[in-house]
């Protein structure tokens, strides 16, 4: 029988694992970050040194997954063999939170981009009886993350109805990302704020915050290649006082600073959360 997962102080700070950063990650000193969130369909069957290399950072760190590949929204078939494979990869590791994209990804092949779901009742339907099935074949709840997006094809609802009807017909939690929440708002031209506190703060699991490229004004890039800007940090302030203090984790894919730099937001992100607690704000452990 696998282990228990491990669980998540609701005060604790993490960092992607990304391959560059295996070597100074088990070079940092002990409680330079409290948890690692991997995509597990990069580590997935990885042997040689960075097999060995992610092994040793999942004995010294709780491991989060944040998926790729589910392709929750999409027309193609669930791959339940690829669910199976998840299913032993969260066992094995412990993995105390499991989480995916509410987008598609997949139509006889992947697409390798993260495309948006229509806003329409046929999609929560779809999407949330996707999500059922694959939490059902895991034995656990996962989180889905409100994505960025660029159009939004065959919108029947606001972005905020259809994200709310996935997560209660889908009985799933949220992954709480404010940096695509300020993306949006700014791309698409509605509140950021009020977006935030439009969604239902029990199911907040955890929460990611990122940078992004602003290409215009009125334009903005949510590439996860620079640091985070001031408008995120406020809202990762407002998502604390709304939902409670909760795990976050700082998204890095591109042009990756040294360490030392990234530990700098991840101190910023602790102090935050000794803030809002401070000011009364609950602490969830996730």
């Amino acid at each position: 029988m696998p282990e228990s997962p491990r669980t998540l102080p609701a005060r604790s700070a993490g960092l992607g694992l990304r391959r560059a950063l295996a070597a100074p990650l088990l070079a940092a000193p002990a409680g330079a970050l409290d948890f690692l969130e991997v995509a597990p369909e990069n580590w997935i069957g990885v042997g040689g040194r960075h097999g060995k290399a992610f092994a040793a950072l999942a004995e010294r760190h709780p491991i989060v997954c944040h998926g790729l590949s589910l392709s929750l929204g999409g027309p193609a078939p669930l791959d339940m063999d690829f669910v199976a494979t998840l299913k032993d990869f969260l066992d094995r590791w412990q993995v105390p939170i499991c989480s995916e994209h509410l987008s598609w990804c997949a139509d006889e092949g992947h697409l390798y981009d993260l495309a948006p779901i229509p806003f329409t009742e046929e999609a929560v339907r779809h999407t949330a009886a996707r999500i059922a099935r694959v939490q059902d074949a895991l034995g656990r709840r996962i989180a889905v993350e409100n994505v960025s997006y660029y159009a939004a094809p065959w919108q029947e609802m606001p972005e905020i109805d259809f994200i709310n009807a996935v997560l209660a017909e889908a009985d799933c939690d949220l992954l709480l990302d404010v940096n695509n929440i300020h993306v949006n708002a700014v791309n698409h031209g509605y509140d950021a704020l009020a977006f935030l506190h439009a969604l239902p703060s029990e199911r907040v699991r955890y929460i990611h915050v990122a940078g992004h490229f602003r290409q215009a004004p009125d334009l903005l890039v949510d590439t996860h290649g620079a640091a985070v800007t001031d408008p995120v940090w406020s809202l990762l302030a407002a998502a604390y006082r709304h939902a409670g203090v909760r795990p976050t984790l700082l998204e890095r894919d591109f042009n990756i600073p040294p360490l030392p730099v990234l530990l700098e937001e991840i101190d910023t992100i602790r102090m935050m959360q000794d803030a809002a607690l401070a000011e009364g704000a609950p602490a969830r452990v996730a």
